[in-house]
């Protein structure tokens, strides 16, 4: 179900799935959804009977692996598979040996997060015109 992408192909499928649902569903001009750090950022793929239906990166920023570009496509979403795919980011980046986590978690989902033992740090402010919240997870 989900994986780490090792492979173009499969990094291709990340990329359509973001497409999808940032750019298509919430309106982040492509110019700020791809980045530098897409070249160097560990990314996730999740595939149900060959389709990708989710994607997400880990990318070491200090003592942290910042889970970012967490999505789900829509219709796919409200099947727990979002929390099977944080968790999931969460084993690689231990593996990685990281202990501490953070996301710029969207406002609406702070909830969601916090049911992965992340708090949030700070006041909300704005990414690609969206309210987000820092939220970090310290399992040291």
């Amino acid at each position: 179900m989900f994986k780490v992408v090792t492979n173009l192909e499969d990094l291709i499928k990340v990329f359509v799935v973001r497409g999808i649902v940032f750019v298509e569903e919430q309106g982040v001009p492509y110019m700020i959804e791809r980045d530098e750090h897409d070249l160097s950022a560990t990314h996730i793929l999740g595939e149900m009977d060959e389709e990708p239906f989710a994607a997400g990166r880990i990318r070491a920023v200090g003592e942290y692996a910042k889970l970012e570009r967490v999505a789900i496509r829509k219709t796919y979403r409200g099947k727990t598979l979002g929390h099977k795919l944080t968790e999931f980011m969460i084993t690689v980046a231990k593996d990685q040996g990281f202990r501490k986590f953070k996301v710029h978690a969207q406002a609406y989902l702070k909830d969601f997060y916090q049911k992965h033992e992340f708090e949030v740090v700070g006041d909300m402010f704005k990414e690609a015109g969206i309210d987000h919240y820092l939220m970090t997870r310290d399992d040291s």
